[in-house]
């Protein structure tokens, strides 16, 4: 049995005996349009670029929001390690001071009603939590 050999542009398979071509993933006319691939490095830099600055802008934020955390850490170890002889109310104002030995000190004296060295004024908030006024 002889294989009939078919012209050249008449795309048969004869693994499976058919004729294939609508199949292809690729042009098998001479008057087929033209397969190109699609310029996607315009598009990949603009997506890098789009992911660099969220990515960016998101670490800032989580920067920010962790340098405030520690402040407000340092606050707080700063306030519990101070002396006082009083049970501090949520929701009041109270004030930090610093000894001559470097002790420091909570009070509720303001200030401007005495002449210690103030460190700051704090607020206790509902959580416990000592956030500088």
């Amino acid at each position: 049995m002889t294989e009939e050999k078919k012209p050249d542009n008449v795309v048969f398979n004869p693994e499976t005996q058919q004729y294939d071509a609508a199949i292809k993933p690729y042009a098998t006319a001479v008057g087929a349009p033209v397969i190109t691939t699609t310029d996607t490095i315009a598009w990949k830099n603009r997506s890098i670029s789009n992911v660099n600055h969220k990515v960016r802008a998101k670490y800032l934020e989580l920067k920010a929001a962790y340098e405030q955390m520690m402040e407000e850490f340092e606050y707080n170890k700063l306030i519990f390690n101070a002396k006082f002889t009083f049970e501090p109310v949520i929701g009041d104002v109270y004030h930090l001071y610093k000894r001559e030995n470097g002790e420091t000190f909570l009070s509720i004296i303001a200030p401007h009603e005495c002449n210690f060295d103030a460190v700051g004024s704090f607020y206790l908030n509902a959580d416990q939590i000592w956030e500088k006024v």
